[in-house]
């Protein structure tokens, strides 16, 4: 299959439509059919094809065979790949993996093929179809596809739920590096990971302060999945798992409480409920540290008013907020917002104390 060497074809395309500046209705091309590009890379993650090119470079038809898939249109799914730097053709037909292709390697550091599988498969893709429910009543895109929230769902389907919380702890990896060198946890002897899923943060922020013990908490078939995480953690010694909800309790006594994408799964009243279950939990001299996006003021461009949207579609009342709606649900649930820290991911720390009643 023959094809124009790769930079005649930059060079061509540049002729025509700069990339600095493309028109105006390319540019929302773009935008609006950006459902292409992800889905695309979908297809790549599923067939695990970043994986098969650890090895080198590959023809594809040998691609083909070993992902049982159809060779000319797995070519043109790699053409389009390499188009936008996910793989790159050497030569016809031929394809190797670029930095961008590395991240959808099952074991890469940072790995985002989970994440990937997570948002392309029926869960969020066909929730997103279904995004005029949404917006129309308020109400969870997912719950009106699926009959059922989304933690229900993944209780009762165990590999979707296998999959986000693999997702969840490889897309966690670049915020937990954040977060670990922009909090100082020196004068926290015991910390609980509220909802910690399969405890990635809570291991690491332990392997960065030996004198520290953690609690995992989480509902029991999530704590289940999360014991071999914490079996080769080197910290398992000094992390304790307890199941439960935390609408109903959370472990006692801890210096720290920290919830990394849980309030945000939630609407005021419900958000507002687990911080209240927190506050009991605490002594005085406790601290709440909540890990979310905080939305800013104003039209900059913001990861986290997207991801505000998806909550809009998967979770019901989910939603990312504003510091002012921080301080508003902490006052309600008897805390004092004492400061947001900025990290070096995409998160912030929102810190609070408990405020006697």
């Amino acid at each position: 299959m023959e094809t124009a060497p790769q930079n005649q074809i930059l060079n061509k395309s540049n002729a025509s439509f700069p990339v600095a500046s493309p028109p105006p209705q390319i540019a929302l091309m773009q935008m609006i059919t950006g459902y292409w590009l992800s889905q695309t890379i979908y297809a790549a993650a599923k067939l695990g094809i970043a994986d098969h090119l650890k090895t080198g470079e590959h023809h594809y038809t040998e691609l083909a065979k070993n992902t049982e898939a159809n060779p000319e249109a797995l070519y043109r799914l790699l053409r389009a790949l390499a188009s936008v730097g996910i793989f790159a053709e050497t030569e016809p037909g031929k394809f190797i993996t670029t930095p961008l292709a590395v991240l959808l390697q099952s074991d890469s550091d940072g790995s985002l093929r989970d994440f990937s599988i997570m948002m392309g498969d029926k869960e969020h893709y066909g929730s997103w179809g279904n995004i005029m429910y949404a917006v129309k009543t308020g109400d969870s895109s997912f719950k009106d596809v699926f009959g059922m929230d989304v933690f229900q769902y993944y209780t009762q389907n165990p590999e979707p739920a296998e999959i986000f919380d693999r997702a969840m702890t490889s897309f966690s990896e670049m915020e937990v590096i954040g977060v670990i060198a922009d909090y100082d946890f020196s004068g926290i002897r015991t910390l609980v990971d509220v909802a910690g899923g399969h405890g990635s943060l809570l291991t690491s922020v332990l392997k960065a302060n030996p004198n520290m013990t953690g609690i995992l908490f989480d509902l029991a078939n999530v704590i289940e999945r999360a014991k071999s995480h914490i079996v080769n953690s080197e910290v398992s010694d000094r992390c304790q798992l307890i199941s439960g909800s935390f609408f109903d309790y959370v472990p006692t006594g801890a210096d720290a409480y920290i919830l990394k994408h849980i309030i945000h799964d939630w609407d005021d009243e419900r958000a507002i409920a687990i911080l209240k279950q927190c506050h009991q939990a605490m002594t005085h001299h406790s601290k709440i540290l909540v890990v979310e996006q905080v939305i800013p003021p104003g039209n900059d461009s913001f990861m986290g008013k997207m991801l505000d949207v998806n909550m809009l579609v998967m979770c019901p009342g989910g939603k990312e907020r504003t510091a002012e709606e921080f301080a508003q649900i902490f006052t309600k649930a008897g805390f004092k917002m004492t400061r947001i820290i900025p990290t070096h991911a995409i998160v912030s720390i929102v810190e609070g104390i408990p405020v006697p009643v």
